[in-house]
This record gives structure tokens, sequence and C-alpha cells, in this order.
């Protein structure tokens, strides 16, 4: 409606103008040389009308004919565009499929068509990684590293084929590389601390923790690493604090006390992490400067006193106790153990040794002695350190699992442990990273 008020209105106002225009008085004459004419005003108004769009169309032509080369490359472009657009979408699509022989072909079409831009060397890589062609992925990944608008994606997807290589050097070189071009990347951040875990470069890791990561362990693990004392000492009691009931984190701490001549602090933080979660470690420290039998019971009583009825303190008082040849007391700590349900090899092991030190020589005493040893061989195993997430065991203690590099995943058990009730939180099972 509109455009046909508009033709309508222009159709009026060139009326007007021819109407006015013929209404227009007098004649126009001019010589020029030999020649001469005249005419009346409105024809020659017309002439001069008719001469303007004639110069005017010439000029157009002129300009267009100037013009021509530079519109046909913009039109040869346009189609290259297109096309390569159009490939672009193809290999996004070969790609979903899984068909690297589709994506390769249709990544190098777009090259050609585009040029060597960040949406077609990044497709390049990826078809050529998903044909198995690590080397075209490397060179498109390079190009891409090379530029200035794209270098992140570049050294990420260097830094990916590194990782899968179990390159942890390069991978750990291209990680600090990515960090300066893209400075505080979220992914950036997990996968150097991953790479920091696998090298053992527990400082660093520490630092590029997330706030629910198991900072306990690697704190304790840098402060094993960490050559300065002062710096050791902080770090073992950030683990101690961050977890207490983690003996490796608690005997980081106490051993640095005990070196800088703070035993009473050290034992201290002994018996309050005994108090927590006793562990068999602990008490090695805590009787570790005592020689003489009833020494050691002593020092037994006072790390048990917070926590009586515990399995461990129940075997290291009975333990103690048979050191020093007080057998009845010693069998009296150790059946309240059994009364208590524990059913554990080790506590069956010690049974049998106060058996033959009270009567071994009896035959009483050697069935006794008989029925403890059957006791052990089907007693549930001893603790032991086992990995929450794989569910692997270690001899020792390890801040991450040398088997699937869960961090803070190992815990004193005699099972297996429920993953539904150890979920990343502080001091428990936490994976840096997932790739």
């Amino acid at each position: 409606m509109r455009r046909i008020l508009l033709v309508l209105l222009v159709a009026a106002v060139v009326l007007a103008g021819a109407w006015a225009l013929a209404g227009l008085p007098g004649r126009i004459s001019g010589e020029i040389g030999n020649f001469a004419f005249e005419a009346p005003t409105p024809i020659a108004a017309l002439a001069l009308a008719l001469l303007f769009i004639l110069l005017y169309g010439i000029f157009r032509l002129f300009g267009a004919a100037l013009r021509l080369p530079r519109t046909l490359h913009r039109r040869q472009a346009a189609r290259r565009r297109h096309a390569g657009d159009a490939a672009l979408t193809r290999t996004l699509l070969a790609l979903a499929a899984g068909e690297s022989g589709d994506a390769r072909r249709e990544a190098n079409r777009a090259r050609r068509l585009l040029g060597d831009t960040p949406a077609t060397l990044l497709l390049a890589a990826e078809s050529g990684r998903l044909a198995g062609r690590l080397d075209e992925a490397e060179m498109a990944y390079r190009a891409l590293a090379d530029r200035d608008d794209a270098a992140f994606l570049g050294l990420r997807g260097l830094l990916r084929q590194a990782i899968e290589r179990e390159d942890w050097s390069s991978a750990t070189a291209l990680a600090r590389q990515a960090e300066r071009v893209q400075p505080g990347a979220a992914w950036l951040r997990r996968e150097r601390a991953r790479l920091a875990v696998r090298a053992g470069e527990w400082a660093d890791a520490l630092a590029l923790a997330d706030a629910d990561a198991p900072k306990a362990a690697l704190a304790a693990a840098a402060a094993e690493a960490a050559s300065d004392p002062g710096v050791a000492l902080r770090l073992a009691r950030q683990a101690w604090q961050d977890d207490p009931a983690l003996a490796p984190a608690v005997l980081a701490y106490a051993s640095r006390l005990r070196a800088a001549g703070r035993e009473n602090r050290a034992l201290a933080a002994i018996r309050h992490s005994w108090s927590i979660a006793p562990h068999p470690d602990l008490a090695t420290f805590a009787l570790a400067p005592m020689r003489e039998p009833l020494q050691r019971i002593q020092a037994a009583q006072r790390l048990t006193e917070a926590n009586p009825e515990h399995a461990e303190s129940r075997l290291l008082l009975a333990r103690t106790a048979l050191d020093a040849g007080l057998t009845g007391e010693a069998r009296r700590h150790a059946e309240a153990a059994v009364a208590a349900g524990v059913d554990q090899r080790r506590l069956w092991l010690l049974l049998a040794e106060i058996e033959a030190a009270e009567g071994g020589d009896s035959e009483a005493g050697r069935l006794a002695q008989r029925d403890a040893l059957h006791r052990a061989a089907t007693a549930d195993p001893d603790p032991t350190w086992r990995c929450g997430a794989c569910h692997t065991v270690h001899a020792a203690w390890h801040p991450s699992c040398p088997d699937c590099f869960t961090v803070g995943s190992l815990r004193w058990s005699t099972g297996p442990i429920d993953a539904a009730r150890h979920l990343p939180q502080r001091g428990e099972t936490f994976l840096i990273g997932s790739g």
C-alpha cells in the first residue's frame, strides 16, 4: 500500500513539473560559431534534461566498466565464501558422525576455498586427529598457535596431544605457554593441576587446586618435597589443619615440630589426631623416643586416653603390654577388642603370641594358640591404604593414587570404600581435572 502511494506521489510530482515546464513563456536562442539555434523555452528545457540524462548514463557506464574487475572479484569471493561455508558445515556434520574420511576431505576443501582461518585450521586439525593422522593435526594446531587471534586454540590442541602420548614435560611447557596467552582460563587451570600431580610438583598442584580439592594431601606432599624447613613447616601445618584425620598430614606436621625441638607440640598434635582417627603410624611416632618397655606403656596410655575404646587403642595397649611382659594386661585389651567386634588378622596373631607367652608349653596353651592362628587365617584383612576411586590397595600412602591418579583418594580402610559416601569434599576423594 505504501509503495502504491509513493508511485502515485512521484507521478503527481512529475506531471506537475511537466505542466509547469510546458507553461513557461518565451523562446531561447543561441549561436556557437556558425551554428545558431532558437527554440521555445519548454523545448529547450526538455532538451537540457535529456542531455543531462544522456551524460549521466555515459558516466555510469564508464564507472561500471572501471569497477567491473573488482565487482567480478567480489562476486567470485562471495561464491568461494559460500562454498567454503558449506564445506565447513559438511565438515562439522562428518565430525559429528565420526566419518573421518569425509571430514578430512571437506576440511581440506574448506581450507582451499577460505584459506587458513582459525575455523578451517581447527576443523582440519580435528579431522586429522579423528582419522589418526596426528602429523596433520599437529601441523594444523601449530599453524593455529602461530596466529595472534587463535593461539590458545592451537596450544590447547597441542597440549591435548602431548597428554595423550604421555609427554609430560612437553605438556607442562605447553600449559605454561597457554597460560601466558589466555591467563586465568578455568580449563587450563585444571589441566595444569593435573600435570603438576603427574610430575610430582606438589607445591604447584596445591597452588592450582580448586577450593573443594583435598588440599591436605597436596600440602602434606608439598611439605615433604620442600627444601626450606620454614616452608615445609608451614605446609605441614596447613595439611594438618585441613584434615587432622589424615595420618600422613599430622605426621608431616609433627615430624617437623620434633625436628625444631618442639616435642610437646608435636605429641599434642598426634594425640589430637588419635582422638579423631587412630592410626598405627601415629603410635610409632609417639613411642619412638621411648626405649624402656614401661615408658612405652605409659606413652601408649597417654596417647590413647582420649580414644580408649577404639580398636587401634586396644591393639596398641595390648602390644606394648605384651612387649613389657604383662601378658595379663595384654590379654585384657586384646579380648576387649574381640568383644567389641574386631575380627582382624593382626588381632588373632597378637592373641596367638599372648597364648605362646603365657602357656605355650602346655597342651591347653598349644590348643589356644592353634585356635587363634586358625581364626587369623579366616579373619578380616588388616587395614591398609585403599583408593576410594579405583579401590586398589597400596602398601604405603601416596598423595595421589599411583593407578588412577586421583588426588587424596587413599584412605586407611579394611575393605572397599563406599563411593556414595566419599564424594569430593575437603579431605576426601577428588580428581584434579578430567580432561
